[in-house]
Parts: C-alpha cells; structure tokens; sequence
C-alpha cells in the first residue's frame, strides 16, 4: 500500500479524548504548551481539565522532571481532581522522561497514572490503546471492558484502511455540495410512497448531531404520509462512563420528541462493527432508499445511490469520488457538540424539515 500523506489523527489526542471518555478529571500534556493545543481546547468545553507541563527548550536536555513535578502539584491545588492522567508527547518520550518517577516525587495524594504514546507511534488508535491500558492499571477501567475497548479501536484501525481516511494515498478535504438536491431525493422518495431506512452510525458525542439526521428523517415521513424505518448504535449499556451517557441522553431526547428508533445494535464506541447487526435490522425493512449519517462507510454495502452525511471533509472527497452522488458534509461538527448535552441541529435536517414543509 501508498504511504498516506494526508494529515490524520495524532495518537497523542486520542489517548487524551480516551481519558475524557474514561473521566478522568485532569490530563496533563507532559510537553511543550502548544502540543494537542486545538484538541485541548474542545476538550475543556467537554468537561476535562487539560494543563500542560510546558516544557522548554533546556528540558530537553535536562529533562523534564521538574517542570511535570511542579504543574502536577499546581493541578492538585488548583483543580482539587480525582484523578489525573499524564500524557507523553514526542519532546518527552525522545528524551526517555521517567513520568512515573514524576508522579511519585510530585506525590499529591490523588490517583495519578502515566500514558506513554507520542505522535509517531503511526495509528492514532495506538495511543487511545495505550490509554485504556494505562487506566486500566489504575484501577479505574475493568480489565474486560479494558479488552473490549482495544478490540474495538483495532477494528476502527482496520475499518479505516479498508473503506475510510487511510485507504487511500491523498484525500483532498473539499465541503460538499448543497443539500437542497439530497433533501429533495429523499422528500420524493417519501411522497411517491417508498420506504426510507435512516441508519445512524455515531462516533460518541457525534451522536449529539446526527442524531438530528433520524429525527428529521422521521418528520419528514410523517408530514409526507411516508413510511420510515430508523436504526443506529445507540445501546446506553455499552462503552467509556461518558459514552454510556451521551446514549442515554441521545435516547431519551428522541423519545421526548416522539421519535421511535426501531433498531438499536451497538455502543457509540462499536460504530466500526455495528454496522452488520443494524443492516440485518433494516434489510427486514426492505428500504427503497439509505439514508447514512455519521460514519457511513462502516456500514457494509454502501451504494452510490445512498444518501451519504458524514463530518470529515476528506471523507466526504472519498465518497464523491467514487461517484456517490448524494454525499453531503456537516462540517465542523467536532467542535459543535464539545459539551453538549441535548440534539445539535444540522443543515441537512434543517433543510429536509424545510423542504417537507415543516418548519426547522
């Protein structure tokens, strides 16, 4: 296979978004200030305090013991956590940091843990592994949910090479069309009385805004006198502490609003393999028409004539590119649901809402 030259990524962010999901109270970035700067920023509006070690060019070469021994006990003070994750960056882990020995001298009386990735480990699954194994040794993952999870970021990794951002050398990052054309498609097929399955498969709190997609599909359907099946990974027994309650609160929103998802299979963390139990689910339903939110390609079949909704621009360009004509971008819909605790409207919704004569 081609070297994959596009930007992905970084292990060291998914090790630190793995630590909100486990909720950890505080991680602490051992490197330099601006090291997961973007990433450190979303995550505070999730809830997680990030501080970094702000290590300087004289750590490099005297190490950085002191600096992570002093902004471990300013946290302590400062923020009063549970627990506390250290995150290993490429500065501290070349220069062989002993963050162990760290946390020990620092001793603040909380549950501290190291996490030892850097961002040339290659997948960014490997440093959301090493997450999960670091808290598993402190105690605050179960060994067997530790087991599932990296079962499951394996098969992410694997999933992505195949049909998703790694499967090809270059992904050009474009916007998408308008979704007027997609909305229309779907109203049609509903008004000339075909079946239309919408098929949520929701990265975490990526659930929060397309699950938006479901709940539009279903109004749609119902102002148009159409029959709608709809089916996502929405399972509130599986997964992290905060997966568990995105679920939940993803749930229990549709049903106040009257929608009924008729299929649920899998966790939010299980969107690379629940994609099979889910189209068993919906081929029962024999659709005329797919509607795909979330992370489509992990649903298996995929066709040219779905309607294709997913976040990631460079996705999108992969879909477009092979001639899927319906595929539309809810771009930056990351940072949208940073914190949120009920559905986030999208512009697909909005526009089929409109587009059904319903008001958005």
């Amino acid at each position: 296979m081609s070297p994959v030259i596009h930007p992905r990524p970084n292990p060291i962010v998914a090790a630190m978004y793995t630590l909100r999901d486990m909720d950890v109270d505080v991680a602490v970035v051992h490197g330099p200030a601006g090291c997961g700067f973007m990433a450190a920023r979303m995550l505070e509006f999730a809830g997680m305090r990030v501080a970094t070690s702000g290590m300087r060019e004289k750590d490099l070469i005297y190490g950085g013991s002191g600096p992570l021994v002093e902004t471990l006990r300013s946290v302590a003070e400062r923020f009063d956590p549970r627990t506390v994750a250290v995150v290993g960056t490429c500065a501290s882990m070349i220069i062989g940091d002993d963050m162990a020995a760290a946390i020990r001298k620092a001793d603040i009386g909380r549950t501290v843990f190291p996490v030892d990735c850097h961002g040339c480990m290659g997948d960014n699954t490997r440093g959301a592994i090493r997450a999960i194994e670091a808290g598993c040794a402190a105690g605050i993952v179960s060994p067997g949910e530790a087991e599932r999870q990296k079962a499951l970021f394996r098969a992410t990794t694997e999933m992505e090479r195949r049909r998703g951002l790694t499967s090809r050398e270059y992904l050009q990052p474009v916007p998408g069309p308008t979704k007027m054309a997609v909305c229309r498609h779907i109203c049609d097929s509903l008004r000339e009385g075909k079946r239309v399955a919408a098929v949520m498969l929701g990265k975490k709190e990526l659930a929060y805004r397309f699950a938006d997609v479901l709940a539009a599909v279903d109004e749609a359907g119902k102002a148009l006198g159409g029959e709608t099946f709809l089916a996502a990974n929405l399972d509130p027994e599986k997964g992290l502490p905060r997966i568990r309650g995105y679920a939940r609160e993803v749930s229990s929103e549709l049903r106040a609003r009257g929608v009924e998802v008729d299929a649920v299979e899998g966790g939010l963390d299980e969107y690379a393999v629940a994609g099979p139990a889910l189209k068993e689910a919906v081929d029962g339903f024999r659709p005329d028409l797919l509607v795909l939110a979330g992370i489509p390609h992990a649903y298996p079949g995929m066709g040219e004539g779905d309607v294709l909704i997913t976040d990631q621009p460079r996705q999108l360009s992969g879909y477009i590119s092979s001639g899927c004509r319906y595929a539309v971008g809810e771009i930056s819909s990351h940072s949208m649901v940073m914190g949120a605790h009920s559905i986030v409207p999208t512009e697909t919704g909005d526009t089929l809402r409109q587009t059904a004569g319903l008001s958005p």
